[in-house]
């Protein structure tokens, strides 16, 4: 098996370092002017997790490319981390934005724009009520308090290592020895985890069915396939057990779509026929605005609609203000109509394939033990032999070392990936030459990597 020189590996990542410094001094400079103003720097804590020791400053982003304020050019794979999975700024988008900020942006009053996008997530996801919010966190945040309304239960359950957005209850991991407490980085939680949350491995069907059996909990909330912790996909058989294991012991099922809208027009759940009683999204939606959207199916909506009397419809804890703005409205409209359409997808799904293909080559011809995990548009590969099947599993494999080093030589090369892991997303925007020019430079990094073994 080939393994990686760790001296060769710390020269290569200084050298690379170096670089990175002489060719973004106007980053540099912002981000020590940023430092005096913006808490760490940043205007959200996760903006500092890229390679560099400082962030790359953003002048445009348009299509799949991003250019920095010191004029360096990038193919996006990150895309937002998702938020941008159209391209950024798709032209259609961009004019109902446009039109809609000159009519309104926010009124607290519905819009025509609200049904068609009702319609359209009942088209594309099968549920048939819908309410929208800013974000999936929102959303999310919402689920679980109708879901505890509904069934009149406490708990929910996640899966090790999940992502759901800011959500104080899934924010928590499996603890040696089973039991649910807070993950590593959670400042501040309003009550322990434990109090509130069950959580499992991911296609482990016996864990699963011993925390239902106890019938205090009230929903799974489940992404199809763990995605922020490494591609995790399910088993074959996962989803449908998952499905009979709710129903048989009274809970609900939310699906939260946010980054396995990957998968298809109808994200994960239209892709494999999944049946769920809630569905979240968020991200992708609004083509950048702000957006998100809850749906449920026919019998959750009539047990919450004979639960909110209108004198109380501003205090159940749901929506916002600025929650189902005309603005968002007429992004997502925009968005589902002429930007994240079928045929989008078809050309999206296809790059990711290509993508694949691309790393996995790479992979073999270098003999290393790693591998490369796809769902529909969406791609990583991870520095393990085999794909994972839990959470654990796909955060033992992560390498602090060898993913600084990987990121930082793409990113010097012109290849923005997600920054905390090694994710590349394809937009409509996305072209063959872009992924063609990542594998080149994934390929040009692990020869480097391996010259000392040459």
């Amino acid at each position: 098996m080939v393994t990686i020189d760790r001296s060769r590996l710390e020269s290569l990542t200084r050298r690379e370092l170096k670089r990175f410094g002489e060719t973004h001094p106007t980053s540099r400079a912002m981000a020590e002017r940023a430092r005096a103003s913006l808490f760490g720097g940043v205007p959200m804590p996760w903006m500092v997790r890229w390679p560099g020791g400082f962030p790359v400053f953003a002048r445009e982003a348009t299509g799949a490319t991003v250019i920095d304020v010191d004029g360096n050019r990038y193919v996006d794979l990150c895309l937002g981390d998702t938020g941008a999975m159209t391209g950024h700024s798709p032209a259609a988008a961009v004019a109902a934005i446009q039109a809609q900020v000159g009519r309104g942006v926010t009124t607290m009053l519905p819009t025509e724009d609200a049904i068609w996008v009702g319609e359209e997530m009942t088209r594309r996801f099968g549920l048939p009520s819908w309410q929208f919010t800013l974000s999936a966190t929102d959303a999310n945040r919402a689920a679980l308090r109708l879901a505890r309304a509904v069934t009149g239960r406490s708990k929910i359950l996640v899966f090790n290592y999940c992502y759901h957005g800011t959500v104080d209850e899934t924010v928590a991991v499996l603890l040696p020895g089973g039991a649910t407490g807070p993950r590593a980085g959670n400042l501040g939680p309003a009550v322990d985890p434990a109090l509130t949350t069950k959580v499992v491995e991911f296609n482990d069907l016996v864990a699963l069915e011993a925390a239902l059996a106890e019938r205090d909990v009230a929903c799974v909330l489940a992404e199809p396939a763990l995605t922020n912790v490494g591609i995790v996909l399910p088993d074959p058989s996962y989803h449908a057990a998952l499905r009979d294991l709710t129903r048989r012991t009274g809970t609900l099922l939310l699906i939260d779509e946010t980054h396995t809208f990957c998968a298809g027009p109808g994200g994960y759940t239209r892709a494999y026929g999944l049946e769920p009683d809630m569905l979240t999204i968020g991200k992708p939606i609004g083509s950048g605005i702000a957006s998100g959207a809850l749906g449920v199916s026919a019998a959750v909506a009539e047990q919450v609609g004979a639960m909110i009397a209108e004198d109380y419809s501003d205090t159940g804890g749901i929506g916002g203000t600025l929650a189902g703005n005309a603005l968002s409205l007429a992004a997502i409209r925009a968005t589902l109509s002429r930007v994240l359409t079928d045929d989008a997808f078809t050309h999206m799904i296809g790059l990711g394939e290509r993508f694949t293909a691309g790393v996995e080559q790479g992979i073999r011809d270098s003999g290393l033990p790693w591998q490369v995990t796809r769902l529909g548009c969406r791609a990583e590969y991870q520095f393990r032999p085999t794909a994972p099947r839990t959470g654990a599993e796909a955060a033992a494999s992560f390498d602090g070392e060898l993913d600084q080093f990987m990121h930082l030589y793409a990113l010097n090369r012109g290849i923005l990936l997600t920054p905390f892991h090694m994710m590349a997303l394809m937009s409509p925007a996305t072209t063959a030459e872009d992924v063609d020019r990542h594998t080149a430079v994934f390929t040009e990094a692990i020869g480097e990597l391996l010259a000392w073994h040459g």
